[in-house]
């Protein structure tokens, strides 16, 4: 599998680049520590890195994330395993852990690949680009987004076609197909979870027609429509093209749904939903956005009054439970709900709907240490040991757990979480 074999140590292990890992490894490294951060994609940054704003400040997320993203890429005393896994974990002792790390080649020469992005041009082979959620194409030599962090060229051999056009092309002559899998054995004094969550499949509510309806999209492949670095000029209807005039927002698909194995709130959709209605408002000074909602839940700071701002603006808000969407020749949509208020089932068109996707658990995090010995909650997420005093602390002593990694959280709290993390870390080291 691999042609060389790695050993070094480190003070900290991080397990996640995004914002939660991002801002724990900042924490440590400014504290002196030397520190680990293991990527599985190709860029550091997270999902923070690939929304539009924020709420309910509605502040640039790229302009939050990216200079933190580059404080860490400069850092001294940070390394990176950007497209790494963590294959392994295991306790030898106190302040002794052994972590074997999978790294993916890219075959780029990271050191010498310039970003010209020659290589993605010259490249022939076309699939779909999941930065961008599948809304448009990419190359198979391509840099990952124009923001990402490092800015190196990836070669997706699984389709590439070996024609040799990205070699040509590159001026530094960084292409190696030659590069292999590389299993690094790391030790380490800590560990910190920051593994983030996924995002719930809307394949598997075949009812919704996600999949099968063109017009009918997630709210994350909305988020990249309304993103600096969107895939169009304006937001569009993958259909066909056009401008929709008429956009409906189903909340709560794939949370509070014990059919779908997942019963609890992500806390997240009810507020990123109201946010993308407003800026939808701005794109689309034209347009009717509508709310299709079980309850709001619009619980922090400053939350009521971003819900309140929303209705001001004109979107409409029905609490109703969708049940149906079918498709009209045209393309439009059809939902079926419940109109909760009047206890009777209503009928309304669209011409674009939006699921509003809820948070799963990273199942990753079950198979890093042998035999289960991290324990997890009823829901998957990393179990909290201490939650009130010290709601870092996980079932072994030396890891900790950061971000959503625990469970459900928005941004804010995230970045509170990777405090209690790092500072739990760091007491954990200087007090052996």
């Amino acid at each position: 599998m691999q042609d060389k074999v790695i050993n070094a140590s480190f003070d900290a292990l991080i397990i996640g680049g995004g914002i939660a890992g991002c801002e724990a490894a900042l924490n440590l490294a400014n504290n002196g520590f030397k520190v680990l951060i293991v990527e599985k994609d190709f860029s550091i940054g997270g999902k923070m890195i690939l929304l539009s704003k924020v709420f309910p400040t509605l502040d640039c997320s790229a302009c939050i994330t990216t200079p933190k993203v580059s404080e860490i890429s400069r850092h001294p005393a940070i390394t990176i395993f950007t497209g790494s896994e963590v294959s392994s974990i295991k306790k030898n002792g106190e302040y002794d852990f052994k972590v074997k790390v999978i790294k993916r080649p890219r075959y780029v020469i990271a050191e010498e690949c310039t970003g010209c992005q020659l290589c993605e041009a010259a490249c022939p082979v076309v699939v779909t680009d999941q930065y961008q959620y599948n809304l448009i194409g990419r190359k198979a030599a391509y840099i990952p987004f124009s923001i990402a962090s490092p800015r190196v060229a990836v070669i997706d051999i699984e389709n590439c076609t070996l024609c040799g056009a990205c070699e040509k092309a590159c001026p530094p002559k960084c292409i190696d197909f030659t590069q292999k899998t590389e299993e690094n054995n790391i030790h380490v004094k800590t560990v910190i979870i920051a593994t983030g969550f996924n995002l719930f499949d809307p394949l598997k509510i075949p009812r919704f027609g996600f999949g099968t309806f063109k017009n009918v999209i997630t709210s994350m492949q909305m988020e990249r429509q309304l993103a600096p670095t969107r895939p169009f000029n304006t937001i569009l209807r993958p259909g066909d093209g056009k401008v929709p005039c008429k956009i409906a927002y189903v909340l709560c698909t794939g949370s509070r749904d014990t059919t779908v194995e997942n019963p609890i709130c992500s806390q997240i959709c009810c507020m990123y939903s109201i946010k993308q209605a407003q800026l939808l408002m701005g794109a689309l000074p034209m347009a009717d956005v509508t709310i299709y909602y079980i309850n709001i839940r619009a619980f922090g700071k400053g939350f009521e009054e971003f819900y309140d701002q929303a209705k001001g603006m004109g979107v409409n808000f029905i609490k109703g439970k969708v049940g149906k969407i079918t498709e009209k020749e045209n393309g439009d949509l059809i939902l079926r709900y419940e109109d909760i208020n009047q206890n009777i089932v209503k009928e309304a068109e669209h011409d674009m709907v939006v699921l509003s996707v809820g948070v799963l658990p990273n199942t990753d995090n079950a198979h890093f240490f042998d035999d289960g010995e991290l324990k997890l909650d009823p829901f998957n997420y990393v179990y909290q040991t201490d939650l009130l005093t010290s709601p870092a602390e996980t079932s072994i002593k030396g890891v900790f757990v950061a971000g959503t990694a625990i469970g459900p959280m928005d941004i804010p709290d995230s970045i509170l979480s990777a405090g209690a993390a790092s500072a739990e870390a760091i007491s954990y080291i200087i007090n052996r």
